[in-house]
């Protein structure tokens, strides 16, 4: 029978703490980077532009459809035999902003799609431009509306954030693989690694239920 003995994994606690604040900080920034991404693609998706159209659903449609250790490897491995070299981290947090990009897209496209055209026409009547029209309402609102979705894709984004370890960053997974190396005990450090990734996905879900529930609870202020 295993007996479960935590207390060999004290000494290792800072280095993987090191991992999980590693891996925050990668999906932080590609959460923002997918954003960015996914606001540009949505905009040409719902663009009048039938060329920016048929750009934008290549692109959603390679990167949906792709294994996401594929693009990570293309972007690690590939891009060095054409003279591009980038560092673990930064190929790390580019791969999950490109790949989450793609589903971002469709969850911001869907905000927009879903906004009243009356608020629009009524805009529109006030003499704005289409550029100012876009920017300060439409994508606004968009945003607003897509809060709890683009949650879903932030922890969509932490799970996958453990096949960064592949390209040797010590990010969660990565630092408890090293940590395994040097205990033998796969079965404790994994243990940890599963109520870690549990406690980070919760955090981020309740985090995300608490914004929209503030955010939703000022456009309701707003409009009393």
């Amino acid at each position: 029978m295993v007996r479960l003995d935590l207390s060999i994994l004290l000494p290792h606690l800072g280095f993987l703490a090191q991992g999980a604040l590693l891996t925050a900080q990668a999906c932080a920034l590609a959460l923002i980077g997918s954003v960015v991404m996914g606001a540009f693609v949505a905009i040409a998706r719902t663009s009048s532009s039938t060329s920016l159209r048929r750009i934008a659903f290549v692109y959603v449609d390679i990167f949906r459809n792709v294994p996401f250790i594929v693009q990570l490897f293309f972007f690690y491995y590939g891009l060095p035999e054409i003279g591009i070299y980038i560092d673990a981290f930064t190929t790390g947090v580019i791969a999950l902003s490109i790949a989450g990009g793609a589903y971002a897209s469709d969850v911001i496209r869907a905000g927009i799609l879903a906004i009243d055209q009356g608020i629009i026409e009524a805009a529109e009547v006030s003499g704005l431009s289409r550029r100012v029209i876009f920017t300060r309402i439409v994508l606004p609102i968009a945003l607003r509306t897509s809060v709890r979705p683009l949650g879903s894709v932030l922890i969509n984004m932490i799970l996958t954030s453990s096949i960064l370890s592949t390209i040797t960053l010590n990010e969660l997974t990565g630092s408890a693989q090293i940590v395994v190396s040097q205990t033998y005990r796969p079965f404790e450090v994994y243990v940890v690694l599963l109520v870690v990734y549990a406690m980070l996905t919760y955090l981020v879900s309740l985090g995300i239920t608490l914004l929209h529930r503030r955010l939703n609870r000022d456009m309701m202020e707003a409009v009393a």
